[in-house]
């Protein structure tokens, strides 16, 4: 995004604020491409924007053809400029509030928002839930002490519950939503899945739920 300039003749460095890139698209309308769980190309006026998404936004998202809009966090680096893009506002605050724990990244804050319901993964945190947190790939239990620690007194508390967090899910319940997204579904459609297998029922066995649950999402 950034053209170099030739010419003849000595040049005096530029002073060192004029290579500092500020970040520059906060948000981004146009018409979505294609999308992945992990990535949207997003086109608005004949430019093609790749953009890095968590699986909760690419859930929500329209299909490829249709006008989208995401709220854009973009973050630089001296050798790449990255998009991330969110469809609510509170999820992409929740990913820069992540970004200020220490080993925490971009490409660590999207798994970890892929991982659990924002309003939930708030909950844990505000909780102390360390076991919950260790759940989410690629989260340990020093990561999620830092969490806990840094964040703690900093989230909101949740505004709305998610329909996995109306009933919270038992430990055995958890186990089946990480076996499935494990096996590749989204967890989006895990939680849906495993609240249809629950259906109201008694606390059913690990292999109960699972095969349940499998069963709704083959079909």
């Amino acid at each position: 995004m950034a053209a170099e300039l030739r010419g003849s003749g000595p040049r005096a460095s530029p002073p060192a604020d004029c290579r500092t890139i500020r970040a520059m698209i906060a948000h981004l309308r146009g018409t979505l491409l294609s999308k992945r769980p992990n990535q949207a190309i997003v086109e608005t006026h004949g430019v093609g924007y790749d953009v890095a998404i968590s699986v909760p936004t690419f859930s929500e998202m329209p299909a490829a053809g249709a006008e989208v809009a995401l709220h854009i966090h973009t973050h630089v680096r001296e050798d790449a400029l990255s998009l991330y893009g969110f469809l609510r506002l509170a999820e992409k605050q929740l990913f820069e509030k992540l970004l200020t724990v220490s080993g925490i990244g971009p490409k660590l804050a999207i798994t970890i928002l892929s991982g659990m319901p924002a309003d939930e993964m708030v909950g844990a945190i505000r909780g102390g839930d360390l076991a919950r947190l260790t759940r989410i790939p690629g989260i340990g239990k020093k990561t999620a002490e830092r969490m806990v620690l840094e964040l703690r007194d900093k989230l909101p508390a949740p505004t709305g519950a998610s329909e996995m967090g109306v009933t919270p899910a038992s430990p055995v319940e958890e186990d089946v939503i990480s076996a499935l997204v494990n096996l590749g579904y989204q967890r989006a459609a895990a939680d849906k899945a495993l609240l249809a297998a629950r259906g109201g029922k008694a606390p059913q066995s690990f292999d109960v739920l699972f095969r349940e649950a499998l069963g709704t999402l083959s079909k």
